[in-house]
């Protein structure tokens, strides 16, 4: 028999499929979300590979988002995934007849035989998901840019959070339970317990990273002091420790000294010359091999230096997520945060609000790139007219009192020398000459507690105050054993390790 033309009775109008050819549809994949569903019911590898890939919202199909809703619940809960328990999971939650029945997860179910491929396909998925948030993302863009009420710098920075949330593959981060966090913090701990080491980014001194376990991500740490007490020598140290020591990725926005300055300052560090040598440059043969050798492990140091003057919290943020896309920097260090701008609407606001503002923003940034962020700070005159004692105070915080606030760690650097104090005042009235302290005074998350350094200021560093900790004193008494064998050494050849330590009169304070 004959079977009827399905077309015939019909007219069909030419524009309507002119207008279907040209018209957009979302981008999608939803014959590989059945598939990827399909096989994570079947086989348990097949969850594994791909549930830390997807989330719910990367499914085009609302039956489909429910579905790996239910199997990320049975994931969370320890459950046996397959046929039975999803479906019984999407009862409890009440969507099983939204999706289609048991009938639909019975036809996910046949569409595949197995597992293989499953994260090639997710990350299609995932594709066309990040393709419509750029979609949505660039309609929102568009209409903000439209009102004529909104900042461009604000527009600006609110575009580039948007996109770097997008690149993280975090497009809209939702509340989350108190299961799920949980489950997430004893990943954390068990983590930590099984790393050797700190749990944070060492900052290679001792008892600073016994008392903070390394800076720890998210964070914001303050280190605040007078000029001349050596704010940027202790930072550059640090960056020097972490970069050169542990290969850890560094970001120091400099918007006091130029990128140059600070690299020789760097190389002074590294290589035991003093800066006054290597600004005249007179050098001899000797000191230029020496500069030649040791200044290789700087080289290839993960150290980004960007030396914009008056940089305002918006080209910091956007400077710092290019940093973090590319290079992947675990550390930012900014020197100093009052010669930064808010820049955008914030400019016609007073000076402490404009702090206030820059450091709520440094907090947020630390947060959103999960990386420590270490900003210097100015104190104010009242530690210089105080009677008594120097040593600062949270009080002393320059211009705002919301950098207090904000911060994780608040510490100060304490030099009495600078003071023409001699003695330390405890029991034992210790010298104060080439010796700082690096006091925390505000630590969220530990302890407080006075940490003494060494202060070598004709090399503009800070180490560890025990001899037996410092570089130079290991090197001198290893080459000290080195020649005790050797009957053509002439102990006159080489510094003692006092000179090594100790800071000439004529000593630029960094």
């Amino acid at each position: 028999m004959k079977q009827p033309n399905p077309v015939k009775g019909y007219s069909i109008d030419k524009s309507n499929l002119i207008s279907l050819e040209k018209g957009k549809l979302p981008p999608q994949a939803l014959d590989l979300e059945e598939v990827v569903l399909g096989a994570m019911m079947i086989d348990k590898k097949g969850v594994d590979e791909v549930i830390d890939i997807l989330s719910p919202d990367a499914f085009y199909k609302d039956a489909h988002k429910f579905i790996f809703e239910a199997i990320f619940k049975l994931f969370e809960n320890s459950e046996p995934i397959d046929l039975l328990t999803v479906s019984s999971q999407l009862r409890k939650d009440e969507k099983l007849d939204v999706i289609g029945g048991d009938f639909y997860l019975i036809s996910l179910t046949q569409r595949v035989s197995s597992s293989a491929h499953i994260e090639f396909h997710a990350r299609i998925i995932l594709q066309k998901y990040i393709q419509r948030s750029l979609i949505k993302i660039s309609n929102e863009i568009i209409e903000e840019a439209y009102d004529e009420t909104k900042d461009v710098f604000d527009l600006l920075d609110n575009a580039e959070a948007k996109l770097y949330e997008v690149t993280q593959g975090n497009v809209k981060k939702s509340t989350e339970s108190a299961q799920s966090l949980v489950i997430q913090a004893k990943k954390k701990i068990e983590e930590i317990s099984n790393k050797e080491g700190l749990s944070g980014i060492p900052s290679g001194f001792e008892k600073v990273d016994k008392l903070t376990s390394g800076w720890q991500p998210s964070d914001l740490i303050i280190v605040a002091a007078r000029p001349g007490m050596g704010k940027t020598a202790l930072t550059l140290s640090m960056a020097k420790n972490i970069a050169v020591n542990s290969n850890i990725p560094v970001a120091f926005f400099s918007l006091e000294m130029s990128s140059v300055q600070l690299i020789t300052r760097l190389i002074s560090s590294e290589t035991g010359l003093s800066s006054e040598k290597l600004r005249t440059g007179k050098l001899e043969k000797h000191e230029w091999e020496q500069l030649n050798v040791k200044v290789k492990g700087l080289e290839k140091a993960p150290l980004f230096i960007d030396d914009t003057p008056s940089l305002s919290i918006f080209d910091l943020r956007a400077k710092a997520r290019r940093l973090s896309s590319q290079y992947g920097i675990k550390l930012i260090v900014i020197d100093y945060l009052q010669l930064m701008t808010a820049g955008g609407s914030q400019k016609g606001g007073n000076r402490e609000q404009e702090i206030s503002t820059i450091s709520r923003n440094l907090k947020a940034l630390a947060k959103e790139l999960d990386v420590p962020v270490i900003a210097l700070s100015q104190l104010s005159r009242a530690v210089e007219t105080r009677g008594g004692s120097k040593r600062p105070l949270l009080s002393d915080l320059r211009e705002s009192g919301a950098i207090e606030q904000d911060a994780d760690i608040v510490s100060f650097i304490y030099r009495p020398e600078y003071y023409k104090i001699d003695e330390w005042d405890d029991e034992e009235r210790s010298p104060t000459e080439g010796q700082a302290e690096f006091i925390v005074a505000k630590h969220r998350n530990g302890g407080l507690e006075n940490i003494r350094l060494r202060f070598i200021g004709h090399l503009g560093k800070f180490d560890n105050l025990d001899d037996h900790d410092s570089p130079f004193a290991s090197e001198f008494h290893s080459k000290m054993n080195a020649a005790a064998n050797d009957d053509t050494f002439r102990p006159d050849s080489f510094p003692s390790p006092s000179d090594a330590f100790d800071s000439p009169d004529d000593d630029v304070p960094f």
